[in-house]
C-alpha cells in the first residue's frame, strides 16, 4: 500500500469547500495531497483519552434487541470485525427514547461484509449504497440492518463528499455534523464518546464537531440540521453559541447548492418540532429566506400570529400552511414549490390556502368551505385543504361542525342542462352557480325550483362569458375555400 493510500485512510478534511469532482484526475490527485498535508499539520477537535462514558441496560437499551439482531452481531463477531450503534439511535437510547430505526458501523469494509454474508448465506439488499460503505444485510427474512463501513470524508464540495474507508472510529466520529450525533454503542451496552456529545445532550446543547464552519462547508445542509436538531434538544429557544451562529451567517450563500428536496426534508421537520416560530424568525435573521425559496421581504408579523394562535388553541398546523403565513399570493406559492420541489399535494395546498384565506366569510361561515368542498372533483384532500384554512384563520370552532357534515347529493347533473344550454362550456359553470343558490337554501331546494332558476342563470353567464362565446363561434363557422368544390 503507498504512502498517500495510508495517508488517506486516516485523513480527516478540515478545509472549505473545493469542486473536486469538476478536476482531472491529476489536479484531483494533488487537491488529495494537499488535503494530506493540511490535515496532518491541524488539531483534530477535543477529544476524550478514552471515549467510553458510560454502560447501559436501559428499557430502551434492551428493547432493541430481536433475534436478528444478535444474530448479526454474532456473525461480526464470529469475522472478528466490530460493529456498533451509531449517531440518532444511542441519542435517542440516551434520551430514554426507543429508538425508530438503528443505523450500524463497522470496522469491516463493503467487500468484507459481502464476504462475510455470502459466506454465512444471508441475503444482501439495495446494492447502491455500497459506493457510500453500506450494506443492506436481510436476516431471517424478517428484519433489515444497514451497516456502513466506518469512514473520512477526504474531499467535500458542500454537497457530497470523496470517502475512504478506515478503521479508527474517532476519525468516523470526527466527520459527523454535531457532538450529540457521534457517539456509537456496542451491543454489551458500552457508549463510546469522543467529542463530549454525552456533556451536550445532558446539557441540552447543541454543537458541532469541532469548528462550526468546516463542518458546514462540507455539507451546507447542515445549516438546517443544526436549527432541526435545536428544536429537538434544547431547552431554551434563543440559547445558541454566537460562533456556531456566526458560522451560519458566513455560510449561508452555500444552501443555494444543496437540492430542493433535501431542504424541504430539514425544513419541514424543524416546523413540526419546538420552538417552530423562534427558530424560524432566527433563520430568517441569518438571512436564509432567499436560499430556500421565501420572498425577500417574508410576512414575519402574520406567520408569528398564525402559529401563536394555533398553537394556543391546541391545533397542529402543516408545516405549508405555516409558511402560507410568510407568502403574499399564489405566485410566491409557485416560487416555493420551484424552489424545494414539493409533492402535488404540498403544492396545492401552498396555492389553495394563499388565494382563499381571504375569501369574504358570510353570516353563515360554513357556506363558503361548504361551497368549495361541494365543487371539488376531490373532495377528500380538498376537506383537508379547507381544514387548514379554517385552522390559518382562527376559526378552530368551525372544524368540528365542517369535519361532522356531509355534503348532501345535487339534485341537478349536467344531462339535466344540456337541454337548456347551447354552449356546453357553460354547463359547469351552470351547476356551480346553482349549487351557491342550494347551499344559500340549506340544500333543501328541489330538482324542479332550481331548474326553473337555470334560464336566468344562463343568460346571466352567457353574458360574463361573452367573449369566449364569440371565439366558439368563430371557430364552428365554416372556412372560406377558394375555387371550385
Amino acid at each position: 500500500m503507498t504512502v498517500l493510500s495510508l495517508l488517506l485512510k486516516q485523513v480527516k478534511t478540515v478545509l472549505s469547500y473545493v469542486p473536486y469532482r469538476n478536476l482531472s484526475k491529476a489536479a484531483s490527485d494533488s487537491v488529495k495531497w494537499k488535503r494530506v498535508k493540511q490535515y496532518t499539520d491541524a488539531a483534530m477537535p477535543a477529544s476524550r483519552a478514552d471515549p467510553v462514558i458510560t454502560k447501559l441496560d436501559s428499557p430502551e437499551f434492551r428493547s432493541i434487541f430481536s433475534p436478528e439482531l444478535e444474530t448479526l452481531v454474532s456473525l461480526f463477531k464470529k469475522h472478528n470485525h466490530e460493529i456498533r450503534i451509531a449517531g440518532g439511535a444511542v441519542r435517542d437510547i440516551l434520551m430514554g427514547i426507543t429508538p425508530k430505526d438503528l443505523d450500524f458501523a463497522s470496522t469491516a469494509t463493503p467487500d468484507e461484509m459481502k464476504q462475510l454474508f455470502t459466506f454465512e448465506g444471508i441475503r444482501m439488499l439495495n446494492t447502491k449504497g455500497e459506493k457510500h460503505g453500506t450494506i443492506t444485510a436481510r436476516i431471517n427474512d424478517a428484519e433489515n440492518f444497514e451497516i456502513t463501513t466506518l469512514r473520512i470524508d477526504v474531499v467535500t464540495d458542500g454537497r457530497h463528499a470523496d470517502i475512504e474507508f478506515t478503521t479508527d472510529w474517532k476519525l468516523d466520529a470526527s466527520r459527523r455534523d454535531l457532538t450529540i450525533n457521534s457517539m456509537y454503542l456496542d451491543l454489551d451496552g458500552r457508549v463510546f464518546d469522543f467529542f463530549f456529545g454525552y456533556e451536550d445532550l445532558k446539557n441540552r446543547r447543541v454543537a458541532f464537531v469541532g469548528d462550526p464552519a468546516t463542518r458546514i462547508q462540507e455539507d451546507f445542509l447542515r445549516i438546517l440540521r443544526y436549527f432541526r436538531f435545536y428544536g429537538r434538544i434544547a431547552e431554551n429557544p434563543s440559547n445558541h453559541d454566537e460562533a456556531t451562529i456566526k458560522a451560519i451567517v458566513e455560510n449561508v450563500e452555500g444552501l443555494e447548492r444543496i437540492s430542493g428536496e433535501r431542504i424541504w426534508m430539514e425544513w419541514s421537520k424543524i416546523l413540526e418540532g419546538n420552538f417552530a416560530v423562534e427558530l424560524m424568525l432566527k433563520m430568517l435573521q441569518c438571512n436564509i429566506a432567499q436560499y430556500i425559496g421565501l420572498p425577500e421581504h417574508s410576512n414575519l408579523e402574520n406567520f408569528k400570529k398564525i402559529c401563536e394562535r394555533a398553537h394556543a388553541a391546541g391545533h397542529k398546523l402543516h408545516p405549508i400552511t405555516m409558511i402560507a403565513a410568510m407568502l403574499k399570493n399564489p405566485d410566491d406559492a409557485m416560487n416555493l414549490h420551484e424552489r424545494l420541489k414539493l409533492s402535488a399535494y404540498q403544492r396545492d395546498l401552498a396555492v389553495f390556502v394563499t388565494t382563499h384565506r381571504d375569501d369574504e366569510l358570510l353570516p353563515y361561515p360554513l357556506y363558503p368551505f361548504q361551497c368549495q368542498l361541494l365543487k371539488s372533483n376531490k373532495p377528500m384532500v380538498t376537506k383537508e385543504y379547507i381544514k387548514e384554512v379554517i385552522k390559518y384563520l382562527g376559526n378552530f370552532e368551525l372544524l368540528k361542525p365542517f369535519e361532522e357534515w356531509n355534503p348532501p347529493k345535487f339534485p341537478v347533473n349536467g344531462h339535466d342542462l344540456k337541454p337548456h344550454v347551447t354552449y356546453p362550456v357553460l354547463i359547469a359553470h351552470t351547476i356551480n352557480a346553482l349549487k351557491d343558490s342550494w347551499l344559500l337554501d340549506g340544500c333543501k331546494t328541489s330538482k324542479e325550483e332550481l331548474m326553473k332558476r337555470a334560464p336566468d342563470i344562463v343568460v346571466a353567464l352567457q353574458e360574463k362569458y361573452k367573449p369566449l362565446i364569440e371565439k366558439i363561434k368563430n371557430k364552428e363557422k365554416p372556412s372560406k375555400k377558394k375555387g371550385k368544390f
